[in-house]
């Protein structure tokens, strides 16, 4: 799951440093990219800075087909997918921040708050559920920080956040046909001979295939909180709001390849009810909540801890909705429990010029249970181990790279789409999806920092 890389849709390293540190550096607020976390750490971002990074995911995702079936109760046969996921994903950030005054700093953040991408093709068992799924977004994120005393300091920003999503799946025409009773079946038969088409040709029908598109913009704001109780020692809360998405789009479906007649194709699609259309799906990103803390021990050590809760939630089933038209809309069912993330770290000082940087996350799934896993989101329960390295390369300057392996729990679906292809309130294909996932992902991140 490219892209995916924390629980859910979220992508899981906005920051190089804290990604070695596997987000556990919250209240360390030692450069820019807090503005992220937290956005009051930035009163301790002297001067001028700018950051630019990002992060490569390297996905190793497998899946086993344990029975999937059509909504007649037969297999759907298919193929074993291979290369789900793709390669390499990449996933860029940017930070900048400028004091204004001695306790006044503004910053603005741009990164990728979630993304997933899979791509199983269109010959798979689970075909009738989901093909392909691509999400990508970019949050615009501008951040005030006011330090009102020496221990304490509040940030707050706002969010411009695009995102774009777009889903492909089959359509069971094999099924829909074996299930027609003989004399609709013999009625559509002569119709099609009538117009010229050649009926035995639906023996062996393939499937068809729709593709949906959406985009939006939305806003949404996140809070911060940072009390220094001595040079040594810090702790943070922080917020990051709900955003409201109405993602618009088309719907296209295609019956052209169910026979090599385009006369009997015609007549399948018209049977199906499916026309081309808009396409609409209205979703809630979920609000987060952090705790964190860092303590200075020595010259040499430094250790640290987050807690982050996620009110996942929000995200319940997700419905497509095709305005305009009579077709009911398509239910992506999902009803995500809300999470907890926590993290640990340790930072190692080397000299003046390297600093070591180490930690550990445990990252809880949203998905309740195996029927409820949808192929769009086979998500486990996530233990993260990451190590990263800050070279300084002169008073202005350093580099940041970073290192982790996440091992994702293994993953069994048994979803069932409650909608048939000859239901007149919904639209679904009315398969079960039966399968185990194992999945573990590889980061590589990457940021250069200038102090001004």
């Amino acid at each position: 799951m490219a892209g995916a890389s924390a629980s859910g849709y979220r992508f899981g390293s906005q920051s190089v440093a804290g990604q070695g540190n596997a987000d556990a550096n919250a209240a360390e607020a030692n450069d820019v990219s807090v503005q992220f976390y937290n956005p009051a750490g930035l009163t301790r971002i002297k001067g001028k800075q700018l950051q630019l990074g990002g992060t490569v995911v390297a996905p190793h995702f497998t899946y086993q087909d344990t029975g999937s079936t059509r909504f007649t109760g037969t297999s759907t046969g298919g193929d074993k997918p291979s290369n789900i996921a793709p390669d390499a994903a990449f996933a860029p950030n940017g930070y900048f921040s400028t004091q204004l005054t001695n306790d006044l700093t503004f910053g603005v953040g741009v990164f990728v708050p979630y993304g997933a991408k899979l791509d199983y093709g269109n010959t798979w068992s689970g075909r009738y559920a989901l093909n392909a799924i691509e999400m990508e977004s970019l949050n615009i994120n501008p951040s005030i920080a006011w330090k009102a005393n020496e221990h304490h300091s509040f940030g707050a920003g706002i969010s411009a956040e695009y995102m774009k999503a777009k889903l492909s799946q089959s359509v069971d025409v094999p099924g829909s046909i074996a299930a027609l009773p003989s004399s609709t079946a013999l009625a559509l038969a002569g119709q099609i001979a009538t117009a010229g088409g050649n009926p035995t040709l639906l023996s062996a029908a393939k499937d068809g295939s729709a593709r949906m598109n959406g985009e939006d913009w939305g806003f949404g704001f996140n809070l911060g909180y940072l009390f220094e109780l001595d040079a040594n020692t810090r702790f943070g809360l922080a917020y990051r709001s709900q955003i409201r998405h109405k993602l618009t789009g088309d719907a296209t479906w295609d019956f052209s390849g169910v026979t090599s007649d385009p006369i009997v194709n015609r007549f399948v699609q018209a049977a199906s009810g499916k026309a081309n259309s808009d396409a609409r799906v209205r979703l809630t990103t979920p609000e987060t909540v952090s705790a964190n803390a860092f303590h200075q021990i020595n010259d040499t050590w430094a250790v640290m801890g987050d807690v982050t809760w996620t009110r996942n939630s929000r995200l319940k089933d997700l419905h497509i909705e095709f305005p305009g038209t009579s077709e009911g809309d398509e239910v992506i069912r999902q009803q995500w429990r809300d999470t907890v993330r926590v993290s640990v770290g340790a930072n190692y000082r080397i000299n003046q010029r390297f600093l070591v940087r180490a930690g550990y996350a445990y990252d809880q799934s949203p998905v309740r249970s195996a029927e409820l896993t949808h192929p769009a989101l086979p998500d486990g329960d996530r233990n993260w181990l990451s190590l990263g390295l800050n070279v300084k390369v002169d008073d202005k300057s350093s580099i940041d790279l970073a290192y982790s392996y996440v091992k994702l729990d293994d993953v069994r679906s048994n979803y069932k789409n409650a909608c048939y292809p000859t239901s007149t309130t919904c639209t679904g294909n009315g398969e079960t999806t039966k399968g185990l996932y194992q999945t573990f992902l590889q980061f590589f991140g990457l940021s250069y920092t200038y102090r001004f």
